[in-house]
């Protein structure tokens, strides 16, 4: 039951609703038209040509590129979407369905996402010279308009969670790595598995799994975690996430604030977690403690209710108190919070595909990851900005916060991809010793 809904993955299709709201979407204004529209409207006297270099010189990239985006692309940046099929310019049923276009360029080119999530059941994964094509030509359809760069991620924990199984180096899932009790092993098997996604085109990899499975009965996690001992969780976790920036490669470790201790999968339910905020303190937290201490990228939400931590009964990724008190302020995080899978049932229980997205943000989310109706999503939070409910300064942390990753992560220049570098002798010298420590 476990392997067949982690392979199938949590879309949940939008029908003919989804179609026709994808129809009535405005697509947003592009960023250099923003910026145009700005120069000419500005109140405020123009600095000198000397105060403007100056100005621009001090600022990055990503300081640059926000200072260019209107409202509508601002928004865009904060959802990771999944395409259907698997070339860019080649048609689906399913995007036409979902974004009103055909192909998986045209959704980009429409919605100018910030992200493009990767998967095998959607059609995105055949052969590696297949996956390099689809990656380019993602990108290529996001700078058409000169905006910010499209982040493509994968779901490639290695183990029973790999979307690119029959293209890969064949690597040992995190229980297995675990289970030889060396740290080395978990960067190194990072590091290899950063290199071949960099290879395809790939710059985000939503690992490692930082929860501690301490419940037997856990459908979800299992041995997709390192083990059951924080202690020894704990040292894996900030070695993957090493190992992944070795390979130049962003890293998101998951499911806080823990996903461990759960019979209930969040797939299909809303679990929830009785621990105590010092139980929660010694037992789920020193992995993430970790991960942020080695400068993890991302740290994703998971659609689990902890009461102790909240007792508002909503989950975590709906909560301020764990998303901004405890992930921001207590743990010091200031990388990008990244959501679960919006279309999961878990955090579609309480609240409609709309409001959910506001909330998200509201508790301190930045990346909206696969809402199951992107134009009604996309709308809400353009809808709660307009009338106040959030600040378009809130939205502009969440997008200097993705720009700064991408800036990091050397997606403002070329990207060569490299099929041929798959499944190197190197690579598979490592998976062979670290299945060997493993037995």
């Amino acid at each position: 039951m476990l392997a067949a809904l982690l392979v199938a993955g949590c879309s949940s299709g939008t029908g003919a609703a989804g179609a026709q709201a994808s129809r009535g979407a405005a697509a947003p204004v592009s960023a250099s038209a923003a910026a145009s529209s700005a120069a000419s409207t500005a109140a405020t006297p123009a600095a000198s040509s000397s105060e403007a270099s100056a100005e621009g010189a001090s600022k990055g990239l990503a300081e640059r590129t926000l200072a260019s985006m209107n409202l509508r692309d601002k928004v865009a940046q904060l959802f990771t979407v999944v395409v259907w099929g698997a070339k860019a310019g080649g048609p689906s049923k399913e995007n036409q369905a979902r974004y009103g276009v055909a192909t998986p360029a045209e959704v980009v080119e429409k919605f100018r996402p910030g992200g493009v999530i990767l998967f095998d059941w959607a059609g995105n994964v055949s052969g590696a010279g297949q996956v390099a094509a689809l990656t380019t030509g993602l990108r290529e359809a996001a700078r058409e308009d000169g905006g910010a760069p499209l982040m493509i991620g994968v779901d490639q924990e290695n183990g029973i969670v790999s979307r690119l199984r029959a293209l890969v180096t064949k690597l040992p899932g995190a229980a297995q790595i675990g289970a030889t009790g060396q740290p080395a092993n978990a960067r190194d098997v990072a590091r290899v598995t950063g290199e071949e996604l960099r290879a395809l085109g790939i710059s985000l990899d939503f690992a490692p799994v930082a929860d501690v499975n301490v419940n037997p009965r856990n459908p979800v996690i299992g041995p997709r975690a390192y083990g059951s001992d924080p202690k020894k969780v704990a040292p894996m976790v900030g070695a993957a996430v090493d190992g992944f920036h070795a390979a130049k490669v962003a890293s998101v470790a998951k499911h806080f604030p823990g996903h461990g201790d759960t019979s209930v999968d969040s797939h299909t339910g809303l679990p929830v977690i009785k621990h105590t905020m010092s139980k929660w303190r010694t037992l789920d937290a020193p992995p993430f403690r970790t991960a942020i201490a080695h400068g993890v990228d991302v740290v994703m939400s998971a659609h689990v209710v902890m009461p102790q931590l909240d007792p508002s009964g909503d989950p975590a990724t709906l909560s301020h108190r764990i998303l901004t008190g405890l992930l921001r302020d207590e743990l010091g995080f200031g990388g990008v919070i990244s959501t679960d899978a919006l279309d999961m049932a878990g955090v579609r229980k309480k609240y409609g595909d709309s409001e959910v997205v506001v909330r998200a943000v509201l508790a301190g989310a930045d990346m909206l990851l696969m809402p199951p109706n992107l134009p009604k999503a996309y709308d809400a939070i353009l809808k709660a900005v307009k009338s106040g409910r959030i600040s378009e300064s809130r939205i502009d942390e969440s997008v200097l916060r993705i720009l700064r990753l991408k800036e990091r992560r050397g997606l403002f220049g070329p990207i060569r991809t490299d099929p041929g570098a798959l499944r190197s002798p190197e690579h598979l010298k490592v998976a062979q010793r670290v299945f060997a420590q493993s037995r």
